[in-house]
């Protein structure tokens, strides 16, 4: 067991997510990627705005197919196990799962953060397969290319959380972002290796000229993709059955109401205009029995107030008509890692859409809860 390769982490923390009170149970994802796998040499990315639930469905995706561990004890129980290929796949591949926002404090160049992912990478595959010889100083591709090359039946799942992570490290430099992407390229681009590369994060993959692009990515988004969105985000139904759970669980001194999580934590749609709720603010709001703001600052916050407090392309009287309960009439754009200078409005608000700040339907955007109105306030007392 290694810190990478078929790491228990994973299992670890999906099993706790499940005995949660407030667990929704989104396993059928799993029967959604069994062709992908049968196949081989697949390449999934799914961005979607924070706290939508990329992660818990990372470590789920690990947990299930890692034959490092039994998980019948956690599958056995979940829709899941009630569809065709549950016992074919569970546990049946060695898993490499890199969560990329897990940093040291001590982690302040960008050469720091990518020596020590390889560098645990090593370690975790000399553990696994010793017979490649401690004293080997190859680098982690090389390694995963010879035990390919000494046997084909050794084929990874690939599972890569929060992938643009690093794109917000204020050390990072517009080289090193090139870089990274290349390592990426270099890891898993046309490598017989991979039997599948399941990647999360917030920002659509950074398209480059040919060549250098991680173009055998197929991408899904909250704004363009309507396929997975279920699995991301909780629906109208799945709100149903968390508010009948609470309400069994605080009789005596309810103080949250089935219209209240509509109005401060709905809003968001699927690019079939499917209404989502933001999940994690509704299992917060619930578990403290408390209708509030529970939205994360960091990051993107920042950029996205850049663009509003110097009113670049007049944003910001835009997001004044929104406040008031407006829509605005946009394009949605293609967002990318390497397009981090914004200048048309069809650019800021797209990037705000990508970043969970506004909703998009039928070419509009606007404002979706009570929650975000709160956020947009607050950045309007700060300028």
């Amino acid at each position: 067991m290694g810190v990478y390769l078929n790491s228990g982490t994973a299992r670890t923390l999906y099993k706790n997510e499940t005995q949660k009170p407030y667990f929704i149970d989104k396993s059928l994802l799993l029967e959604e990627l069994f062709p992908f796998v049968k196949e081989g040499s697949n390449y999934i990315c799914i961005t979607r705005p924070r706290r939508f639930g990329k992660t818990v469905m990372a470590n789920m995706i690990a947990a299930f197919f890692s034959n490092a561990h039994d998980t019948a004890d956690i599958f056995g129980k979940l829709q899941i196990s009630k569809r065709s290929g549950y016992q074919t796949y569970l546990n049946r591949y060695p898993v490499i799962h890199i969560p990329l926002n897990d940093i040291t404090r001590q982690c302040a160049s960008y050469e720091q953060y990518i020596t020590r992912i390889e560098t645990r990478l090593i370690r975790d595959l000399k553990k696994a397969y010793p017979h490649i010889g401690p004293d080997q100083e190859d680098s982690a591709i090389d390694m995963l290319t010879d035990l390919y090359a000494e046997d084909s039946s050794i084929r990874f799942i690939f599972i890569l959380d929060e992938w643009d992570f690093i794109f917000h490290q204020p050390y990072v430099t517009e080289t090193e972002k090139k870089a990274y992407l290349s390592f990426l390229r270099s890891l898993l681009k046309d490598r017989p290796y991979v039997q599948l590369a399941y990647m999360t994060g917030i920002l659509p993959i950074a398209k480059y000229s040919s060549g250098s692009e991680l173009n055998m990515f197929m991408e899904y988004t909250m704004a363009t993709e309507e396929k997975y969105s279920t699995y991301f985000g909780f629906t109208e139904k799945e709100v149903d059955i968390l508010f009948e759970r609470y309400q069994k669980k605080c009789m005596d001194n309810p103080q949250i109401t089935r219209a209240g999580l509509k109005t401060w934590y709905d809003g968001y749609h699927t690019k079939s205009n499917q209404r989502i709720y933001n999940p994690r603010s509704v299992i917060v709001s619930l578990t403290n029995n408390n209708l509030g703001n529970y939205w994360t600052s960091s990051g993107p916050y920042d950029e996205i107030f850049y663009y509003i407090k110097n009113n670049i392309a007049a944003v910001r009287e835009d997001l004044v008509r929104m406040i008031s309960g407006v829509s605005i009439p946009i394009k949605i754009r293609e967002y990318t890692a390497s397009s981090m200078s914004l200048q048309t409005k069809d650019e800021i608000f797209s990037a705000m859409v990508v970043y969970g700040f506004l909703t998009s339907e039928k070419e509009t955007v606007c404002i979706p809860n009570k929650e975000l109105m709160e956020q947009f306030s607050e950045i309007s007392n700060r300028i």
